[in-house]
C-alpha cells in the first residue's frame, strides 16, 4: 500500500511538471503570436528552450534521484520509529520502575510501622524493668529503714533501762541513806557476814 502511494506521489508530480512545460510552451507560443517582433520571438523561443531544459532536468534528478530519495525518507522514517519504538520501551520500564519504587515505598511504610511498633514494645518492657526494679529497690530501702528504726529503738530502750536502772540505784540508795540507821547498817553487815560464814 505504501509502495503504491509513493508510486502514484511520484507519477502525480511527473504529470504536475509535464502540464506546467506544456502550459509555459503554449504560453510562449501564444506569446510570439501576439507580439510579431522578431526580438521578441527569439526571447519566447529561449524562454521555451530554457523551461524544457528545465523539465529535462527536473525530470532527470527525480528519475536519478527518485530511489536514493526514498531510501533516505524511508531510512528517516524507520530512525524516527525506532525512537518512538525506543521511547516507548522507555517509557513501558520507567512504569514498570516507577511500581516497583510504590511498592518497595508502600513495603518501607510497613517496615517503619513495625519498628515503631517494636520499639514502643521495648520501650513499655524498659518501663516495666524500670519500675520492677525501683519497686525492689524501694521495698530493700524501706526494709533497711525498719531494720535501722528498730535498731535505733533497741539502742534507746537500752539507753533508757540503763539510765533507769541507774536512776533506781541513785533513788535507791538515796532512800536506805535517808531511811537506814547506823544500827540497821550494823544489823545489816551482821547478817551479811553471817551467811557468808555459814555459806563456807
Amino acid at each position: 500500500m505504501k509502495a503504491f502511494i509513493r508510486t502514484d506521489k511520484g507519477r502525480w508530480v511527473v504529470g504536475l511538471l509535464v502540464i506546467l512545460s506544456v502550459l509555459l510552451a503554449f504560453g510562449a507560443v501564444w506569446a510570439s503570436s501576439e507580439g510579431g517582433h522578431g526580438d521578441s520571438a527569439g526571447k519566447v523561443k529561449d524562454l521555451i528552450w530554457r523551461t524544457m531544459n528545465f523539465v529535462v532536468l527536473a525530470g532527470a534528478l527525480i528519475f536519478l534521484l527518485k530511489k536514493p530519495l526514498a531510501q533516505a525518507l524511508e531510512a528517516r522514517r524507520q530512525g524516527i520509529r525506532d525512537r518512538l519504538d525506543d521511547l516507548e520501551k522507555q517509557k513501558i520500564d520507567a512504569e514498570k520502575q516507577l511500581s516497583e519504587y510504590k511498592a518497595k515505598l508502600s513495603r518501607l511504610d510497613k517496615e517503619i510501622e513495625k519498628i515503631v511498633a517494636e520499639y514502643v514494645k521495648d520501650g513499655e518492657a524498659a518501663k516495666a524493668k524500670i519500675i520492677e526494679e525501683a519497686r525492689v529497690a524501694a521495698e530493700k530501702l524501706q526494709a533497711q529503714a525498719k531494720k535501722n528504726i528498730e535498731h535505733e529503738f533497741e539502742k534507746a530502750r537500752q539507753a533508757l533501762k540503763a539510765e533507769m536502772a541507774a536512776e533506781a540505784v541513785s533513788m535507791a540508795e538515796a532512800l536506805i541513806k535517808k531511811h537506814i540507821k547506823d544500827e540497821d547498817q550494823e544489823r545489816i553487815v551482821d547478817e551479811y557476814l553471817t551467811k557468808v560464814v555459814v555459806a563456807q
